[in-house]
């Protein structure tokens, strides 16, 4: 990576708390609650509290592998839950066999805890900003599910604040602990497929129900959820069982799918090619099948960076490009492949040879490799919070995600493509103008394509 990135990087993240915070001074978010103690120092041997905040469909399947490692005599001990939901609440007692008093309703009698550690957040996405912050203040370290927040502007908040209280942030999109794109990512810092120019990627599913109608509990009434609670920061309105169960289909407590799958796909690729911020970002598409919603159900967004472009491409009403669309990074001198169970590079034959490298392809096999990769992201978050190291998905990479995700959304959304300066971080109305060349008329080494006569 050139000396120009590395410092543009730099930049941004110094200016990301003041330009793009500033940007919605309305928004600032302050903390909620503060610390009745200091943080303790956790040992190698010392065993790790957690408390659990959101326990729906994501929150319950960590809470399941915690109580597993638990029982297994791992270094981990379930200590404190909260939801806002009482039949999720009584299932995750069931459990973590835990006491009812040690289940609670408001994530804040969890953060004024002293007997926590860290905090696991499985919210919805309108809610991950305060409750980050907030863990923060109250001295915890923080597992949050992707997307770190619902805005960019939130994300450089939260991103501040981890640093404000030097605390371990990883933020659980587990593709950036997979060992398939740790291997791409050493594939191209040796120069396995020459300069990258750019990337494709995709996250596609179908149902005839439509993406995101979860079943809506019949159990799931005024008496049994603390509507206003999990309303919080978003507008008031009215009970509903529909928002409550379907809450990714609604802008204002989701992103749809550029939040919740797009996140997991430009991840590891960014981080394999470089991580850095989006020059411009262009979102296309509609809602052109499932018509219940607010979020499109087909999106496609171009990334352009300084050196390379992200494509990723997808829709909600049709899977197939699951399979036939594939996670690609492309390079001068060759290709890089990731599929379910291999990686795959493939040399571009004419530059391989000129460079002297190999022309042969070579297949790297992960079967089985990628299993759990949700115990290797909540392990290396633990191992960090021993180490005082950055985690996989930490707060400048976690940012650099949500930047251009969300840009990508915004471009959609507005029918405006989206510019930004990665030296100062300030949104950008109109692009510069690209340099033109003139040509100095030499023959390549190689020598130049023959134009035909005619």
């Amino acid at each position: 990576m050139n000396n120009d990135i590395v410092n543009s990087r730099r930049a941004f993240l110094a200016a990301a708390g003041t330009a793009l915070a500033a940007s919605a001074k309305e928004k600032q978010i302050k903390p909620g609650i503060t610390a009745k103690s200091a943080a303790r120092a956790i040992g190698a041997n010392d065993r790790i509290r957690v408390g659990m905040i959101g326990v729906g469909i994501m929150g319950t399947g960590h809470l399941r592998d915690f109580a597993r490692q638990q029982e297994a005599d791992k270094d981990i001990e379930i200590v404190a839950i909260s939801d806002v939901y009482k039949r999720h609440r009584e299932r995750a007692q069931a459990i973590s066999k835990l006491e009812a008093k040690n289940i609670v309703v408001d994530y804040r009698e969890v953060l004024q805890r002293s007997d926590v550690d860290c905090v696991l957040i499985a919210t919805p996405d309108h809610w991950h900003a305060q409750m980050a912050i907030d863990a923060f203040a109250a001295g915890k370290d923080v597992y949050l599910q992707k997307p770190i927040t619902l805005t960019v502007d939130e994300s450089a908040q939260v991103i501040a604040a981890a640093a404000k209280y030097n605390r371990v942030l990883q933020v659980g999109s587990q593709f950036l602990s997979d060992p398939r794109w740790q291997k791409v990512k050493e594939l191209i810092a040796e120069g396995a497929i020459g300069e990258v120019l750019w990337a494709q990627t995709t996250y596609s599913r179908n149902s005839t129900a439509g993406e995101w109608n979860y079943y809506v509990d019949e159990e799931a009434t005024p008496e049994t959820i603390d509507w206003a609670r999990w309303l919080g920061p978003a507008k008031k309105r009215p009970f509903s069982g529909e928002r409550f169960f379907r809450w990714r289909k609604y802008w204002e407590y989701s992103n749809g799918i550029a939040s919740d799958l797009y996140y997991h796909r430009v991840g590891p690729i960014l981080n394999a090619m470089g991580p850095a911020y989006p020059t411009r970002v262009a979102g296309v598409g509609g809602i052109y099948i499932q018509k219940d919603r607010d979020v499109p159900d087909t999106l496609a967004c171009i990334a352009e960076y300084p050196n390379f472009t992200i494509v990723v491409a997808g829709s909600m009403a049709n899977s197939a490009p699951n399979r036939y669309l594939p996670e690609a990074v492309y390079g001068h001198s060759g290709t890089i492949t990731v599929e379910a169970s291999k990686v795959t590079v493939t040399p571009e034959m004419q530059v391989s040879r000129s460079l002297k490298r190999s022309t042969e392809t070579r297949t790297f096999d992960f079967q089985g490799a990628t299993r759990n990769m949700n115990r290797y992201h909540t392990d290396n978050f633990f191992s960090c919070m021993r180490t005082r190291k950055t985690p996989n998905l930490g707060p400048e990479l976690a940012h650099q995600i949500m930047t251009s995700v969300m840009l990508g959304c915004e471009s959609w959304r507005t029918g405006e493509m989206k510019l930004l300066d990665t030296k100062t971080g300030k949104r950008l109305k109109k692009a510069a103008a690209r340099p033109a060349y003139e040509g100095d008329g030499k023959n390549h080494p190689e020598g130049p394509r023959k134009q035909s006569a005619t």
